[in-house]
């Protein structure tokens, strides 16, 4: 006997590379159920991020974000996810090995989060690695440009592809193409780069500060809604100041609190403590 459901199926890594030069593709970030619930509404594609090292644990990078971290906030987004493809990043350490550790944590993650793709980051040099996963049914998206976990060999969170690095951050996106995978990350790049591997490869391009030609975009959920707040990138738009108006609340709260007034519509404080 077989279920049915009246819901949509979640859209797949094979649904998004059909969007190639299509609809934008629409993505966030995510790292609760709460808000998973929410980007689902909206999205076509879910990331549960590893800046969720930076926006929710306070690292300095997202260089030490681990695999259980990873797999616990990959859970929690499963949860609240009901149509968007959900892809879950490989923390830094667990795939540059050899192709086999890739294998053996994308098969991990998978299994525990129940998403239905990994990202990882690298170029040409990851290309091996990008075709062993997916020949072994694990779909990926690739990641080049600026790619965060190396941010100590590149000096920093600076622009990427300027001049003759041009052609090699090209040369990668392509070599993540002919490897299988199904979508590429480009960030940080300038705007004319973005729009240009975008027109030569045959996956859909996802930007984040690669300019507005790429076939989709992605932000950081937590930059756009103005709750992180300890640096703030040049190419995002806040859509919301929610860190502020959380820190008015919580100001107001307190201030209740210390005069003796109950956080209620109706009861003071000394009411509802006797009661």
């Amino acid at each position: 006997m077989s279920a049915t459901t009246d819901q949509h199926p979640r859209l797949t890594p094979v649904d998004i590379q059909r969007r190639k030069s299509g609809p934008p593709v629409v993505c966030l970030t995510a790292y609760t159920t709460p808000m998973a619930r929410l980007v689902d509404q909206s999205c076509d594609l879910v990331l549960v991020g590893d800046s969720l090292g930076m926006v929710l644990h306070g690292l300095p990078s997202t260089v030490g974000v681990t695999m259980q971290m990873m797999i616990l906030h990959g859970q929690a987004v499963a949860r609240g996810i009901t149509q968007a493809c959900l892809v879950v990043d490989m923390p830094f350490g667990s795939y540059e090995a050899a192709p086999d550790q890739a294998f053996r944590n994308a098969a991990q993650i998978i299994a525990e989060t129940g998403c239905q793709a990994v990202k990882l980051e690298g170029g040409a040099h990851m290309a091996e690695t990008v075709r062993f996963l997916v020949d072994r049914g694990i779909p990926v998206m690739g990641h080049v440009g600026l790619t965060p976990q190396s941010v100590n060999a590149l000096g920093g969170y600076k622009v990427q592809g300027r001049g003759k690095e041009a052609e090699r951050v090209a040369r990668d996106a392509a070599m993540l193409e002919q490897a299988g995978a199904f979508a590429v990350v480009l960030e940080k790049l300038p705007a004319e780069l973005g729009t240009r591997i975008t027109a030569e490869i045959g996956v859909p391009t996802i930007g984040i500060g690669a300019g507005a030609g790429c076939d989709g975009q992605i932000l950081v959920l937590d930059d756009m809604l103005g709750l992180f707040a300890d640096f703030r990138p040049k190419f995002v738009r806040r859509y919301a100041e929610m860190g502020l108006t959380a820190a008015e609340a919580i100001a107001a709260y307190a201030e209740d609190v210390r005069a003796g007034r109950f956080p209620g519509p109706e009861h003071s404080f000394s009411e509802s403590r006797a009661t």
